[in-house]
């Protein structure tokens, strides 16, 4: 059995290295390439880390299904993956049953087709509900996709003002909803601060007022619990990039509930989604379930290294996932109390680790020559206005080790720039 750190002062490379002892996934940290390395990275949760699976896996694909079968790979595999892929995801990560969960497009792509198919869904029974409901500090894309659908439909956009240290909480959504609300688009963990947003009473709290609720899964899907059928959520989308380590511009997936795939209308109408797409023939005619929210011809190659993270994340255990983001960022909490609080810097994100992802921030007005410094330093978080450094801690691949290193040399290059 692994024996817990032996050592009580959180800023030792000996405390570090008893948490690293201790932690039952630490030895699936080498499977990732770039492991081996001194890098510190601190940016998971924008772009995760590869998996050494992955380069046998992108081989073997290009020599065998692409190279060897070529075309007939549509046959035997390809045609159906963003269907057989989304639902390993929703068993995986989402907490979702079969037959709800799609990959393809962008994540501004699903957001566009969702936001549309729900408000016009809304809108087409109720003329009523002419609102759709969002936060200010919600991910940009989720802002400005919302914006031009409302523009676009004739609608109204229901800002809900939200610390930029917290989100959404229920109390601010239950004020925002009413009679006029079609459609609330919310994170379930906050892009800046990192906090966990009560998802299962706010989308109760939506549906009481009769309005749907879209979640967006980017910054929570492999880092937090979701359970989307136990919530009773509507929509869903989110990238596969971050914590699904799909690689840059991996397509993103979108979720619909059973009870709502052929009541809404997604719309952008491609040929991969009509009922007969080979039939080639005029007008367009959906195809039954989630093949309906399909356009165009999905991204094979981008969905290859996704599908080595998803066995990673299985073989794990989503529990013990979660167990290891809370304790990495409660460490990086500890790290900051005890070397940068006295520098000025503050905590941009929720003490409580039941209420943060698998991210801190941290502010200072030297944040932004601090970030490009540690970049030069090979110390890599990402930069947050307002002054805002981000330190991104992907369960499965970030060491106890790695975050004490890194938080140090922050402490360091904060001192020398602002000197």
């Amino acid at each position: 059995m692994p024996r817990g750190p032996q050592v009580s002062d959180p800023t030792t490379p000996e405390y570090a290295a008893g948490r690293d002892a201790a932690d039952p996934l630490a030895g699936l940290r080498d499977r990732f390439v770039g492991s081996e390395t001194s890098l510190v990275y601190f940016d998971g949760n924008s772009l995760g880390r590869p998996l050494r699976a992955t380069l046998d896996r992108l081989d073997a694909f290009v020599r065998d299904e692409w190279g060897g079968r070529l075309i007939r790979g549509w046959d035997e595999g390809w045609f159906d993956l963003p269907l057989t892929l989304g639902d390993d995801l929703a068993r995986v990560l989402l907490g979702a049953a079969p037959g709800q969960t799609v990959i393809g497009d962008s994540t501004t792509v699903l957001l566009y087709k969702l936001i549309r198919a729900g408000v016009d869904a809304q809108l087409a029974a109720d003329p009523g509900r002419t609102e759709i409901v969002i936060d200010r500090d919600n991910f940009p894309t989720d802002r400005y996709v919302v914006e031009g659908v409302a523009a676009e439909r004739g609608l109204t956009v229901r800002w809900v003002d939200v610390e930029l240290a917290g989100g959404v909480t229920p109390d601010l959504v239950r004020a925002a909803v009413g009679p006029a609300t079609g459609l609330a688009v919310l994170s379930q963990v906050a892009y800046r601060s990192s906090h966990v947003a009560d998802a299962a009473t706010i989308t109760e709290i939506v549906h009481d007022a009769g309005g749907l609720v879209l979640w967006d899964l980017c910054h929570s899907a492999g880092a937090v619990d979701v359970a989307l059928d136990a919530w009773g959520a509507d929509l869903a989308v989110g990238c596969t990039y971050k914590y699904l380590n799909g690689g840059p511009g991996s397509p993103a997936y979108c979720y619909v509930a059973a009870r709502h795939q052929d009541r809404l209308t997604q719309p952008i109408q491609g040929w991969m989604g009509h009922a007969d797409p080979f039939a080639m023939g005029p007008g367009y005619r959906p195809a039954p379930g989630m093949r309906r929210y399909v356009s165009g011809t999905p991204a094979v190659v981008g969905m290859l290294a996704m599908r080595d993270m998803l066995a990673l994340v299985e073989e794990a255990g989503m529990a013990a996932v979660r167990d290891k983001a809370r304790a990495l960022t409660t460490y990086a909490v500890e790290l900051f109390d005890a070397w940068l609080q006295e520098l000025g810097v503050t905590l941009g994100s929720p003490r409580d680790p039941f209420q943060r992802g698998g991210h801190i921030t941290l502010h200072h007005p030297a944040m932004r020559a601090v970030t490009a410094a540690l970049w030069d330093q090979d110390v890599i978080p990402d930069y947050r206005d307002p002054d805002g450094l981000r330190v991104g801690l992907s369960p499965l691949s970030t060491s106890f080790e790695e975050v004490r290193r890194g938080l140090e040399a922050v402490r360091d290059t904060l001192v020398k720039v602002g000197a």
